[in-house]
């Protein structure tokens, strides 16, 4: 984490010089406003990064004799397959569609919407998924 948080020190870094830089040469208000936002986003991330660093274990990306496997384990948990996803989307393309062909439409997207979304949050608590 110690390696990101640098990373990120110094793209705010990079951002800041380019924002001012940006500002002095075109004079233009809404790309320097863009640069100089994304130096806080920038900021606020690496601080976040070194402040947590001094608080973890070393990882091994922070040891230079560090080799790949040091690394290796369980990644996470990653769910083997879900229909909840197309139930979102055909209601979530529905629901766009109302805002162009009329209002009424959201009447048929809202429960698909509804329907894709209680399934998705309680997908592993019945079937064949279901945690025990």
């Amino acid at each position: 984490m110690r390696i990101q948080g640098k990373m990120f020190l110094w793209l705010s870094v990079f951002i800041l010089a380019m924002g001012i830089v940006y500002g002095v040469w075109s004079k233009e208000p809404a790309g320097t406003t863009a640069l100089i936002m994304g130096f806080g986003l920038s900021i606020m991330i690496g601080y976040y990064l070194a402040f947590t660093a001094r608080r973890v274990d070393a990882m091994a990306q922070d040891n230079k004799d560090a080799d790949v496997a040091d690394e290796a384990g369980e990644v996470g948990f990653f769910s083997p397959h879900s229909w909840q996803p197309l139930s979102l989307a055909f209601g979530g393309a529905l629901a766009f569609l109302a805002v162009a062909f009329g209002w009424w439409l959201l009447y048929f997207s809202a429960p698909m919407i509804l329907v894709g979304l209680f399934g998705w949050v309680f997908e592993y608590y019945r079937g064949e998924n279901q945690n025990q």
